[in-house]
């Protein structure tokens, strides 16, 4: 029972000895392609010279709460918030989309560190929530839609010591997101130029970020 007891004892002891907190925050840009996105904005609303290509850029925002339990393993969760939006003229009026997507994800890193750097590379899953609002031309005021997916992530991130705890930080995701078809009480977007098919969200992301992360 004494023995048990004192390898339970270690194992606990050791696992604090590694135990380390960490914050990031920071912005980045994405770059995104969404397929179906793509095709309703083409075939619909963008005239000819203004035709969305296969990748379009995205404003992300990020933050991150790490617990590291070993010198080389991480566990984290990252919570991301994309935007973007699109607007277009035409005879008929203005046309308007914005669409922003929360993102948080459950990430595992593996670490390696030395004097005044941090490398991590992980991957994770998590919820996806997407809000749009669209404005088609010649009406007063937009409408919105909603829908709920997942996703998944690899990352790569490198950080360098600015001073005693606190690092810079760059890094790079790729990411793909199944985040369904946005609907407003049951009403969804709808490409009628596409044989009436329902517009879906899913998109696969490359993201740069840079910024901040604080050790304690």
């Amino acid at each position: 029972m004494k023995f048990i007891s004192l390898i339970i004892f270690s194992i606990f002891i050791t696992a604090n000895a590694f135990a380390q907190y960490s914050l990031r925050a920071g912005m980045g840009i994405s770059f995104v392609s969404s397929s179906s996105l793509t095709d309703y904005i083409n075939e619909n609303f963008a005239s000819y010279n203004q035709q969305l290509g296969t990748f379009n850029s995205a404003i992300n925002f990020s933050g991150e709460f790490d617990y590291s339990t070993s010198q080389s393993y991480q566990v984290g969760l990252d919570l991301a918030y994309l935007i973007n939006s699109y607007t277009y003229s035409s005879i008929g009026g203005i046309y308007k989309m914005n669409y922003d997507i929360l993102m948080p994800t459950l990430v595992n890193y593996y670490v390696i560190s030395g004097e005044g750097y941090i490398f991590k590379f992980g991957g994770g899953i998590g919820p996806r929530f997407v809000n749009v609002n669209e404005q088609l031309p010649g009406t007063p005021s937009g409408t919105n839609y909603t829908s709920a997916g997942f996703g998944i992530l690899i990352r790569a991130d490198a950080n360098t010591l600015l001073s005693k705890n606190l690092y810079a930080n760059i890094g790079g995701d790729l990411k793909y997101d199944i985040n369904g078809k946005p609907s407003s009480n049951g009403k969804y977007l709808v490409n009628n130029n596409a044989n009436y098919s329902d517009v879906n969200f899913n998109m696969f992301s490359a993201v740069l970020r840079i910024g901040l992360t604080y050790t304690f």
